[in-house]
């Protein structure tokens, strides 16, 4: 396979290598994209939970994302866990230096086995300072909730908290529908102009850890190629959801998903 474009991943490390900037990677690298990343904290965990987070110095991130885009030009940008004020603020700064595009924001929030990765206080900078250079933002439904205080029980729902988030400065929001109770997900795409439903069938499983990470690494391998937004959303969901379907059932938790899935 022939690389295409690149990609310049911000985001932390999963000692177990199903979400994190590990899942990053490896979806990339599938999609042909070539990978670089600054990695913002070193976790230890499993499928089964996290047992430590290590932050790594903000001005260190910074040094990473530096060092690497003045050799390597990324063509779009993923950025992930930011576990403090003074790291947003250091992501902040390289995207005024460099003049990043195509960037996607995944607001992780908690862990899928419930801890929290980000204060109180750093998810109200993220908000003031740093969804307004963001191309898309991919909360899930909870990380919605938190990003705008609206409550998320139906569609109409999801559309009003993706609203919100576009007065915060995103040019595209795209929610994730996968805990909306039902057979099929729903993920929706807000713009000032369009409202896009992505419909796809609820696999019944366990292993879906990474997921959210998947995603949004996929949209931004896409971006990177010159896909439109509908074209890397909709490819993107596709991928995730044959990376579901083909799950290798590894762990004994919440166990990750098939990145290679559409490698034949």
């Amino acid at each position: 396979m022939k690389l295409k474009s690149k990609l310049l991943i911000i985001a932390g490390s999963d000692s177990s290598g199903g979400a994190g900037i590990q899942a990053d990677i490896k979806t990339a690298t599938s999609l042909g994209v070539y990978a670089m990343t600054a990695i913002t904290a070193i976790t230890a965990q499993n499928t089964k939970g996290v047992k430590s987070v290590i932050p790594i110095q903000p001005k260190e991130i910074f040094n990473q994302i530096s060092y690497t885009v003045e050799d390597i030009k990324p063509n779009a940008i993923k950025i992930g866990m930011l576990h403090s004020i003074p790291v947003i603020q250091e992501v902040i700064k390289s995207i005024k230096k460099y003049k990043f595009k195509n960037i996607v924001l995944d607001p992780v929030m908690v862990s899928k086995s419930g801890i929290e990765l980000i204060s109180k206080n750093s998810i109200v900078y993220l908000k003031k300072h740093l969804i307004r250079f963001a191309t898309l933002v991919t909360p899930n439904i909870p990380e919605a909730e938190r990003l705008t205080g609206v409550k998320i029980f139906k569609l109409k729902d999801m559309v009003k908290a993706g609203k919100e988030i576009l007065k915060l400065g995103a040019v595209y929001v795209l929610i994730k529908g996968g805990h909306m109770k039902g057979s099929k997900i729903q993920n929706i795409l807000i713009t000032k102009k369009l409202v896009k439903i992505f419909i796809s069938k609820k696999i019944k499983t366990k292993h879906t850890h990474g997921t959210g990470c998947t995603l949004s690494s996929a949209i931004a391998s896409y971006l990177s190629r010159g896909y439109s937004i509908e074209k890397a959303c909709d490819s993107s969901i596709n991928y995730v959801y044959k990376a579901i379907e083909q799950h290798p059932s590894f762990g004994k938790g919440h166990g990750p998903v098939n990145h290679v899935a559409l490698l034949k």
